[in-house]
């Protein structure tokens, strides 16, 4: 079991990484920054236990929940005091003490949060697991290996707010038998506090047999951040291309650019009552969409889902396959808030910032799509946007076929 210890450093690294692997969610990459820069001040200078799950310590992942744009300039004080929040109401609810956490998905919030949580002197959490439930940002709960378990049970899962006195704390508890059903009722919840929330689920501990274990996609936070290393210490901003073959030498999932060098000229977004962001982006190989020869349209809820050319009959990719930004104009990736967007797209003046933007599809993880219901719940998505065609990994897959 190879293990290793994270500090400041680290933390920029894996927000640089997810920023790209995330598929245009995971929280507002410039916020991550904001939050770390924050953590950095405080002189915390210290290390963060990482390594694969042992299968014999209490764990269960940890979160943030809801719209970014709604977080929009979340603070570290936001993240700490929903963090402390959720975890003492979920300890309490599942009557064990946490040692561990492992993310729900790769994003450049929702990886670094579990680390936020090890790093905080009231709680016993010690290290974070090198893994998460996706290998990507996913729209829902159950777009995860987590919700296809059929031995890891979603609940309880615990929600709570912010709040930084006891007077103030708002939480609940839920208790359901799918990550579908506590989905549902944990997005109501989230806007009600405020469209965003700390969230706790799937216990993994000795009442279950550890049942983590097997259930999560492994060494996803170590090449996340080997990539973000790459990236933020390389002397030149890397070409697209050279960027995709870094994504599949540290995965070991196939990536390719799909656009390169292409500007975003036009964007749609609204918050739905779920507190997730639904979007279109529209890229065109010019800055001037007059001047456009070439447009694409990709459509988002938090996540990139689907991608579609003006020239093409077919989608170009399709989610579960993650739908990457990256941007030669600086050599990072970022997401689908607003403020991410601001530095390709002005939407003030409704154009073009100038700034490039790359497009990287890579295959999603086999132990994603081999997840009952997995690929059977990103259809679902996919169908509420307007896409009912076949998906590039047959729902068989789910049974083992």
């Amino acid at each position: 079991m190879v293990d290793d210890y994270y500090g400041i450093a680290d933390l920029k690294y894996i927000a640089a990484g997810a920023a790209i692997l995330a598929s245009g969610g995971g929280g507002s990459y410039l916020d991550a920054v904001n939050i770390i820069k924050e953590f950095e001040a405080t002189g915390w200078s210290g290390a963060i236990h990482v390594q694969e799950y042992d299968g014999a310590t209490n764990c269960c992942v940890l979160a943030m929940m809801g719209s970014p744009d709604a977080a929009a300039n979340m603070t570290l004080s936001d993240v700490n005091h929903s963090i402390a929040n959720t975890i003492s109401t979920f300890q309490q609810a599942a009557g064990f003490v946490l040692s561990c956490v492992i993310p729900v998905e790769i994003g450049a919030i929702n990886t670094i949060v579990p680390f936020l949580a090890a790093a905080q002197a009231d709680n016993s959490i010690s290290w974070v697991v090198d893994g998460d439930g996706a290998g990507r940002a996913v729209p829902e709960l159950p777009q995860t290996s987590y919700g296809g378990s059929l031995n890891l049970s979603v609940s309880p899962g615990s929600l709570a707010n912010n709040a930084g006195t006891l007077t103030a704390i708002q939480s609940a508890t839920l208790k359901a038998g799918s990550a579908a059903q506590i989905e549902a009722l944990a997005g109501g919840i989230t806007s009600a506090f405020g469209s965003f929330a700390g969230i706790a689920l799937w216990p993994s501990n000795i009442s279950n047999q550890y049942a983590l274990s097997g259930n999560y996609i492994k060494n996803t936070v170590s090449q996340t951040r080997a990539l973000g290393q790459f990236l933020l210490t390389a002397k030149t901003p890397p070409p697209t291309a050279i960027v995709a073959r870094k994504i599949a030498d540290l995965t070991d999932r196939a990536a390719a650019p799909v656009l390169t060098n292409f500007y975003i000229t036009a964007i749609t977004q609204s918050t739905t009552s779920g507190s997730l962001d639904a979007g279109i982006i529209r890229l065109d190989n010019s800055p001037d969409q007059s001047k456009s020869t070439e447009t694409h349209y990709l459509y988002n809820l938090n996540e990139n889902l689907i991608m579609y050319s003006s020239l093409g009959s077919a989608p170009n990719i399709i989610a579960p396959d993650s739908i990457c930004y990256y941007s030669e104009s600086n050599g990072l990736g970022f997401s689908n808030a607003t403020n991410d967007l601001a530095l390709y797209f002005n939407s003030e003046t409704g154009k073009s910032t100038g700034s490039t933007v790359s497009v990287i599809k890579v295959n999603a993880a086999s132990t994603l799509c081999k997840t009952p219901g997995v690929v059977a719940s990103f259809a679902g998505l996919l169908r509420n946007i307007g896409y009912a065609g076949a998906l590039p990994y047959p729902q068989e897959l789910e049974s083992g076929i």
